[in-house]
């Protein structure tokens, strides 16, 4: 009997919900962005009509109810269903599970709003995408389905911190886990997330306010108090009023930190205005640093290198050189103790080169090996003397084309100095004579005979 009044329901009102029978093979998804009809496949033990006034009836039935959006492949089922006319809404209850060729959602209850084209599930929701296998769990979802006259592109919006499995493509081993305080996702390519946003793999965790994700343009966007954290061999962290990723294939690529930039490393410290990591294999590999209201600069515990832009190469995460242009300039401490008198060289570029000794396995300590200025090279050293390791170093300042400091063990080993060489070399003053030794010769001179008529 329910069929029946079912079927009479959707001939006088084509906007409700019809039982029909369903046909045997799969029936090929002709929807195209129309309004869903949902027809109804199956009805378990119980329905009945309640007509509200003329023209106007609600439909409830339960035991289990099988449905579709005819002409589609989407399908409904629940526990049971609930169909007010007035405001054209469906009510799921009790082990809701909808699937589509783009999206399957599995909830505890769900209302769909037909004019609307309007999803809303509630309570232990579960909706995952196709084909990438991105996965959303969270309290609740509204999904907005695409309808001609209505959208030309599905949303999602998810609140109260949703847990998104994101997944970079159908093939990837691990994904990102994304959570915020709300969701809203446009399409297939684009994420919005506000709230306390954090991002987590093995090789990356970023936080930030707020997110924003666009697949198609290869970008994404990390604002308010942002930072991001590397994991590998060595840990970076970058700091700045804006990061952004480039992606690639879904994989970030470069990670830029604008404005107020700071990349923190495990041998050194960078800050810029603006800091580009680059990256591959999960890996860092380079860095590019530059800035108009401020010089990049490079620390380390023992040497520092400044110049209007700075390029460090770290293949696999392990910093080998580091190329400063323009006006650069690096300093070393001759102690970790002494800050007063710094070794200094200078020029229009300045090349640093490190060497790396393995201390434990899998870990290595950088140490840095050579400095190489050109072009208006300037250098102020301390040389210490090889044969005597007790006495003060020499002072000297060189001037030529091209600058060579070799180091040995954190110190100046040696100057090389090319083209148009010039310079001042300042030995060490000898040590002064202890004036509280005895002059033995002019004690005995002043106790010899006394000349006469003297006392």
């Amino acid at each position: 009997m329910i069929l029946a009044m079912l079927t009479l329901a959707l001939v006088q009102h084509p906007a409700r919900p019809v039982t029909r029978p369903r046909a045997t093979t799969a029936a090929r998804d002709t929807g195209g962005g129309r309004p869903c009809h949902v027809v109804i496949d199956t009805v378990g033990h119980s329905g009945r009509q309640v007509e509200v006034r003329k023209g106007e009836t609600n439909l409830f039935a339960g035991g289990g109810v099988r449905a579709h959006c005819e002409g589609t492949a989407s399908t409904l089922a629940a526990d049971s269903i609930a169909w007010f006319a007035g405001v054209g809404r469906l009510d799921l209850l009790g082990q809701v599970k909808i699937r589509d060729t783009a999206f399957s959602i599995d909830a505890t209850t769900a209302s769909y709003f037909l004019r609307q084209e309007r999803l809303e599930a509630h309570k232990d929701v579960v909706a995952v995408t196709h084909p990438s296998g991105s996965v959303l769990r969270g309290p609740n979802l509204t999904y907005y389905r695409v309808a001609h006259g209505i959208r030309d592109t599905s949303e999602m919006y998810a609140t109260t911190r949703p847990i998104i499995t994101y997944r970079t493509g159908p093939e990837s081993a691990e994904p990102y886990t994304i959570v915020g305080d709300r969701v809203r996702m446009k399409g297939n390519d684009r994420m919005l997330a506000g709230g306390n946003v954090t991002i987590d793999r093995s090789d990356l965790s970023a936080r930030a306010d707020s997110l924003m994700r666009n697949e198609t343009a290869g970008i994404a966007v990390l604002i308010g108090k942002p930072q991001v954290r590397t994991h590998g061999l060595r840990t970076y962290r970058l700091l700045g009023r804006r990061i952004e990723f480039a992606l690639q294939q879904r994989e970030v690529r470069v990670i830029k930190a604008l404005g107020a930039g700071k990349a923190i490393g495990a041998d050194w410290q960078l800050t810029a205005d603006t800091i580009h990591l680059v990256m591959g294999n999960r890996k860092l590999q380079q860095v590019f640093a530059w800035g108009d209201s401020s010089r990049p600069e490079a620390v380390s515990s023992q040497h520092a290198i400044e110049a209007d832009s700075l390029v460090l190469d770290a293949p696999n995460e392990v910093l080998t050189a580091a190329r400063a242009y323009r006006d650069a300039r690096s300093t070393s401490r001759r102690d970790t103790t002494d800050t007063a008198e710094e070794d200094w060289i200078a020029g229009d570029t300045i090349t640093g080169h490190w060497t790396h000794t393995t201390t434990t396995p899998g870990k290595s300590k950088a140490a840095l090996d050579r400095l190489v200025a050109r072009g208006s090279a300037r250098a102020f050293t301390h040389l210490h003397n090889q044969r005597d390791s007790t006495a003060p170093p020499s002072l000297n300042y060189s001037r030529g084309a091209v600058i060579d400091i070799a180091m040995k063990a954190d110190r100046i080993d040696r100057v090389m100095v090319t083209g148009q060489a010039d310079g001042v070399q300042l030995e060490p003053v000898p040590p002064p004579q202890d004036s509280t030794q005895t002059d033995t010769t002019k004690a005995k001179k002043a106790g010899g005979p006394k000349p006469k008529g003297t006392r």
